[in-house]
């Protein structure tokens, strides 16, 4: 179902997607017969490229998709995978969409370098087609993602996370790259790198992050009611906002019960169904698929500025598609 939909939504730009696609293999090749191994291995067990097929259908909005908007599509591409290998590596995850991992493979210093690699390859392919604007653009949501991971790292050694902080992690960590994605889609086409039509893409690309993550977050707690998944931010120590609510209504010392159960033995049964009742009682749930669907609000009120067509519908059923998915 999610996959017929994500086809419906990149019809508009099938065609550049599939040029796309070749074009990346062609950009991962290597003569260094290890790192040429890797990378083969990589671009065969990409998903659904879904930040590509942001960069087409931004661009799309507003000009033809050329040599350039594939540029923007690569770079954010190998930018995204080398965060993904570096992610694994930090996470100490041995899979990745049903698929090892790199480190798992290879080892953690072969994954590291092959980040590294993938990372540098983006900038050179940048510099040199002086590419600037889309290289500042990528640069910075380099930045805002290493922020928000370093962030939550602290914050889930401390698990005093508040909903404002909570917001800053996921703009950082998921929305900075969509927001991206559909900047640098624009500034493809677009000849003045100051035009304001890149800051409205940029928004909307955040609130669609966001909204990916908010799903994310409630799929977790959803997931562990139907026995589909085993709570995994809550094992991680993650807090996500409908328990940072929950926790917010809660007194002291219901608050000081459940960030011990958190702390000291996330993994046992009894603690976890404890805290899914208390976050349940108080509302979380409810209260986080309000705060998702007022920002899905926002981002079709957004849209509303960019030129009618099959690119502005498409971005429209994204981000619809995003608060609803199941998986």
């Amino acid at each position: 179902m999610a996959d017929s939909a994500l086809d419906r939504i990149k019809a508009p730009v099938a065609l550049e997607l599939a040029g796309f696609e070749s074009a990346f293999r062609d950009l991962m090749r290597s003569k260094v017969p290890l790192l040429d191994w890797i990378t083969r291995y990589i671009v065969r067990r990409k998903g659904k490229k879904i930040r590509p097929m942001l960069v087409y259908l931004a661009a799309r909005c507003y000009g033809d998709c050329g040599e350039r908007t594939r540029r923007a599509a690569a770079l954010v591409e190998l930018l995204h995978t080398a965060t993904l290998v570096h992610d694994d590596v930090v996470d100490g995850a041995l899979m990745r969409r049903g698929f090892w991992s790199i480190n798992a493979l290879w080892k953690n210093k072969i994954a590291v370098l092959i980040g590294d690699y993938l990372l540098s390859r983006g900038l050179l392919l940048a510099l040199e087609h002086r590419d600037y604007a889309v290289l500042h653009l990528t640069s910075d949501a380099v930045k805002r993602m290493s922020e928000g991971e370093l962030l939550q790292i602290e914050k889930a050694r401390r698990l005093d996370i508040t909903e404002e902080v909570y917001f800053r992690i996921i703009s950082a960590k998921t929305a900075s790259l969509m927001a991206t994605c559909c900047a640098v889609g624009v500034a493809s086409v677009v000849t003045e790198k100051s035009d304001p039509r890149i800051e409205y893409a940029r928004q909307f690309g955040e609130i669609l992050g966001i909204v990916f993550q908010m799903r994310d977050d409630l799929l977790d707690f959803e997931g562990h009611r139907t026995g589909k998944s085993p709570l995994a931010d809550i094992k991680e120590k993650k807090l996500t906002l409908p328990l940072i609510h929950a926790l917010g209504k809660a007194t002291w010392l219901e608050r000081r019960k459940v960030i011990g159960m958190i702390k000291s033995n996330p993994d046992h049964r009894e603690n976890i169904n404890y805290i899914v009742r208390f976050m349940e009682e108080s509302g979380g749930m409810q209260y986080a698929l309000q705060i998702m669907q007022s920002r899905v609000g926002e981002g079709l009120r957004l849209l509303e500025s960019f030129p009618e067509g099959d690119a502005r519908q498409s971005l429209h059923d994204l981000l619809v598609f995003a608060a609803h998915r199941d998986h």
